[in-house]
């Protein structure tokens, strides 16, 4: 393996890790685990604070950075 596969098949690892917490983050219809972090309390008051909108922000980067790393993977990696 290329020291270059390594760094993206980490990358891939850690992205696709932190993903899977932003979305468990998340609040739905009858609250998340955000309750536990004090985002339901006013989310129930006024509608989505800046915290969920913060929230919903990064997990989309997040998510276009694992979509770009993928691609980037395809691009790179050879298969054997």
């Amino acid at each position: 393996m290329d020291i270059v596969e390594i760094i993206l098949w980490v990358l891939q690892a850690a992205l696709g890790v932190g993903l899977i917490f932003l979305v468990l983050i998340h609040s739905g219809k009858g609250g998340g685990l955000s309750d536990m972090f004090g985002g339901g309390l006013g989310a129930s008051a006024a509608g989505s604070t800046v915290m969920e909108k913060n929230l919903d922000r990064i997990t989309v980067v997040i998510g276009l950075l694992f979509g770009f790393n993928t691609l980037l993977m395809a691009l790179v990696i050879d298969p054997k």
